[in-house]
């Protein structure tokens, strides 16, 4: 069965009301980066000083396997909420894991492969004291 373009502009326009607004999503992915023990969470605030995003989120995980994990569980929820079309990069290698939700960018890093790159001085925000120098478990510095 064929549809009309109208038909399909009307199915497109009823998944665009759908999708939750920029804050919302950027609250869900900080919600399960918590729920899924993420260290070192940071947000940058790009309103203004990108045109292609609005928050650009870093974090980093305790092993390969714990990014895998962090990143299906992301894009499930994204997926769950009308995210249909998350662009996903780095999951074969799991050293930096970079997930396109829109006006959201996630950023999942191995500690060392995040010292190495340095988003964060990229965009002038200092990045948190590390737990482990600190001798801090997972649950705390929150």
């Amino acid at each position: 069965m064929r549809r009309t373009g109208n038909q399909r502009r009307r199915n497109i326009a009823t998944a665009q009301t759908t999708i939750p607004s920029t804050g919302d999503l950027l609250d869900l992915v900080e919600r399960q980066l918590d729920d899924d023990k993420a260290r070192d969470v940071i947000v940058i605030d790009l309103t203004g000083k990108s045109s292609l995003i609005d928050y650009m989120v870093i974090a980093s995980g305790t092993s390969q396997r714990h990014l895998g994990a962090m990143a299906q569980h992301l894009r499930e929820k994204l997926k769950q909420i009308g995210r249909r079309a998350v662009a996903v990069e780095g999951e074969r290698q799991l050293d930096w894991v970079l997930i396109d939700s829109g006006d959201v960018v996630i950023h999942l890093f191995r500690p060392e492969v995040r010292d190495f790159y340095d988003l964060e001085k990229m965009w002038g925000v200092s990045r948190p004291p590390m737990r482990e120098a600190a001798g801090l478990g997972a649950s705390a510095a929150m």
